[in-house]
């Protein structure tokens, strides 16, 4: 049973009133911190200096933040709110919520976010016209903290209106939707990050989330490699569903990062990657 007055509650209360303010400290402290450690324990050598990447890749935020709020108004946190007040969805039915309490509805609502992220991302790379989207992700030719923040404003609107989706027929709390959002660009910059881990240590945490050496197979240029280890967070689902590929077959530090097409350095600019999607 949910307790209106435990100090959880106050937190979770808090935290969803200063919904925006976590979101931003949390993605700019993230981002600052990854961008030093790989810096400190680099992985693999650049292809390309930072500045020939970075602003177009942190700039693509911007661009698909005003796109998203142009085309809607309302999202996610905003129906959750609303799904939480209607009592609209599974986790918001009265049984569910007189049987378990919040943290265990949250901790249930991001796990189901994380698996839904999962196929998500495969059916990006399953559907020809979602994946000329998704492509732009995969066309960086290097592979750092910044490659985490580089998805399409079409792509990520299409990802936010999957999000509503699940917030109205699952009923996920606005605190849920906060940490998860949290969780999951906080996972992506570090699992995109240049950061060398110890080899032990990325052998022992891959079991549960996805480490850097995980997911840079997934941005391997070749297409077997490429359409496999899907997961942004957790790294069981890869393991349950069939597409984990334990290590790139070129190696970490050889591989080539990318597609086979836009490799020239001109097509890293800002309007080169947004207009990737509807060229050849």
């Amino acid at each position: 049973m949910q307790d209106a007055s435990s100090p959880l509650t106050e937190l979770a209360i808090w935290i969803t009133e200063h919904a925006d303010g976590v979101r931003l400290v949390a993605f700019a402290s993230l981002l600052v911190l990854f961008m030093l450690a790989e810096a400190k324990w680099p992985r693999r050598d650049r292809a390309v200096p930072r500045k020939t990447r970075w602003f177009a890749n942190i700039a693509v935020v911007m661009v698909s933040s005003i796109a998203t709020k142009l085309v809607l108004p309302l999202l996610a946190f905003d129906f959750a709110q609303q799904a939480q007040a209607q009592q609209w969805g599974v986790l918001n039915h009265s049984a569910v919520q007189q049987a378990l309490p919040l943290w265990a509805t949250t901790l249930l609502a991001i796990v189901l976010l994380d698996c839904a992220i999962y196929w998500q991302h495969r059916l990006f790379h399953r559907i020809p016209l979602l994946w000329r989207l998704h492509r732009m992700h995969h066309t960086d030719i290097d592979f750092d903290v910044t490659t985490a923040s580089r998805f399409h404003p079409i792509e990520i609107i299409l990802s936010m209106v999957i999000k509503i989706s699940l917030v109205v027929s699952l009923g996920i709390s606005p605190l849920a939707i906060v940490l998860f959002e949290v969780i999951l660009n906080g996972s992506a910059m570090f699992n995109h990050s240049n950061l060398r881990l110890p080899l032990p240590v990325d052998k022992r945490l891959r079991w549960l989330i996805v480490t850097p050496d995980f997911h840079r197979v997934h941005h391997s240029v070749h297409n077997n490699e490429m359409h496999r280890n899907f997961g942004f967070f957790l790294s069981v689902w890869d393991r349950i569903f069939g597409s984990y590929c334990a290590q790139p077959k070129d190696g970490h530090l050889t591989m080539t990062i990318g597609t086979k097409d836009f490799r020239d350095a001109n097509e890293q600019g800002l309007l080169a990657i947004l207009l990737q999607p509807f060229r050849r």
